[in-house]
């Protein structure tokens, strides 16, 4: 299990980027050694602050298989970074982490917090039809993770699962909770240490 490709980029000013007109999610790859800051990476930014400034989307993590398996479906070539992901992994299941789960990348430690939710500049930018409820259902979403130690990273390193909390919800299953199965919610909301961000997604469900 290690990382591939390590992506950062800046934002641009683009139409297509929503009402916001300004994304960052063109990411490219560096062979450098990257520091991880409490924010991210550096050399990297997030646009939508509102949206992705949180410091559980600190870093995206993505696993080449599952672009591997995208490209069967979508008939195209797709290279690492193309999701806008920080992080591309080889050997890692992602979509089977769970919720507090620890890895141990470089000298940092990072923690799985959550799915990634796509949006309209997600859609934009792959200009392929259906793109939010396809990218949703294949449930191969990529993982956004909190930085619970700073350090450095970069290609080739290890990823080291340290932690893996039992009877947390792995990210696969969290998009469901996401969008309304109220059973993967509550068992997130009874798992010590959920993001706050999963109090305030119930709020808004049960209203």
């Amino acid at each position: 299990m290690r990382l591939i490709s390590v992506n950062v980029g800046q934002a641009i000013d683009a139409e297509w980027a929503g009402k916001l007109g300004r994304t960052a999610i063109d990411k490219k790859a560096v062979t450098r050694r990257v520091g991880v800051r409490q924010n991210g990476l550096e050399g990297d930014e997030r646009a939508d602050q509102p949206n992705h400034g949180a410091p559980t989307h600190a870093v995206y993590s993505y696993a080449r298989e599952d672009y591997d398996w995208w490209e069967g479906e979508l008939g195209r070539e797709l290279r690492d970074g193309q999701f806008g992901e920080n992080l591309t992994t080889s050997g890692v299941d992602v979509s089977g982490a769970v919720l507090g789960e620890r890895w141990r990348v470089g000298t940092a430690l990072l923690e799985v917090s959550g799915p990634r939710i796509p949006c309209v500049v997600f859609r934009n930018w792959m200009d392929e039809p259906g793109w939010l409820k396809r990218f949703t259902d294949a449930g191969r979403v990529g993982a956004y993770l909190s930085v619970v130690e700073t350090g450095e990273l970069g290609v080739g390193d290890e990823v080291e699962i340290v932690a893996r909390p039992e009877g947390s919800v792995t990210i696969a299953e969290s998009v469901l909770a996401y969008h309304g199965d109220k059973d993967v919610l509550a068992r997130i909301l009874a798992f010590p240490g959920h993001g706050s961000y999963w109090d305030r997604r119930a709020e808004r469900l049960l209203r």
